[in-house]
């Protein structure tokens, strides 16, 4: 398309060949007639080639002009379906469904989102929250477009395809000043404590059970299971208790020191963190677009 043609000789070509006249042509654009005329003749130079044949009271389109009609019509018809597509899209609300698991709720979760909400301020995250067990069903049943946390066990799995954003351990945490922690091996010693374990639906279940078991604490009762940091949280400051809990759901208390790690000689096993959905899942650009900030926070995670 020859640069110098501009809209305005497009919507003026058109409403004088509709209207076969200058004076009708220039007021219904609202411009005088003279520079409706000017404006004509302009595309015509342009183009190198007449587009009506004019007589003393009338324009007629020509044969060029009718070609000219044909496709400046259409193409112009198009932009405006382009125009009000984009505006639309600008003020549609998109909506994502995200399981979250604890693992990923207290920091990673957090950052992406704030990514995500500049990224895509149009897209509404609607957060779901419950047993893995549960979450991982609603993904599969395409209830939920993903579930960010930990990798489930193979039988919650079937059907769902995973991406590894971090491995990460689970930790035994205390309240600042416990007794363990003044210990050499706090784990010959978890004994002698209330302990807070995971429920046995949890993700971390089954790697905190084996890691007792290693430790000679086979079939050891906890006072209370929960995952829930609000909970888990309120009973370990107000106690001497244990809490066996993924290292990403207390990682801000560890670093403002309101809750401290013990460091036994023998670790648990780090797990998979990342992001859990459908193996026939058609990725949106919404979906796409998280996936990206999820990345992201987890390279920005503090050390």
């Amino acid at each position: 398309m020859d640069i110098r043609i501009r809209l305005r000789h497009i919507r003026c070509f058109l409403e004088v060949a509709r209207r076969n006249s200058l004076a009708e042509a220039a007021e219904t654009l609202n411009v005088s007639q003279p520079a409706v005329s000017k404006t004509l003749k302009d595309l015509e130079a342009i183009l190198g080639v007449a587009l009506f044949d004019r007589d003393e009271r009338r324009l007629r389109l020509n044969a060029a002009g009718r070609q000219f009609q044909q496709h400046a019509g259409a193409a112009l018809v198009e932009l405006d379906v382009a125009q009000d597509a984009v505006r639309k899209a600008a003020t549609d609300r998109t909506r994502l469904a995200v399981g979250l698991l604890p693992s990923a709720a207290s920091e990673l979760f957090p950052r992406a989102a704030l990514l995500f909400g500049q990224a895509r301020p149009n897209c509404v995250l609607r957060v779901a929250t419950g047993p893995n067990w549960l979450l991982f069903s609603q993904a599969r049943e395409g209830q939920l477009d993903m579930v960010v946390g930990r990798l489930a066990q193979d039988d919650q799995m079937t059907g769902l395809a995973f991406e590894q954003l971090y491995l990460e351990e689970v930790a035994a945490i205390v309240r600042p000043g416990h007794p363990l922690l003044k210990v050499r091996r706090p784990e010959a010693r978890l004994k002698d404590y209330p302990l807070i374990l995971p429920p046995a639906g949890a993700v971390i279940a089954p790697i905190v059970r084996s890691y007792l078991i290693s430790i000679g604490l086979r079939g050891v009762s906890a006072m209370v299971e929960t995952v829930s940091l609000p909970l888990g949280r309120g009973l370990v400051l107000g106690s001497d208790a244990v809490w066996f809990i993924s290292r990403g759901v207390v990682a801000h208390e560890l670093r403002q020191g309101s809750l401290a790690a013990l460091k036994a000689r023998q670790p648990m096993t780090s797990g998979p963190v990342g992001v859990s959905i459908r193996e026939d899942a058609i990725r949106s650009s919404d979906m796409e677009a998280l996936f990206a900030c999820l990345r992201d926070a987890a390279r920005s995670r503090p050390a």
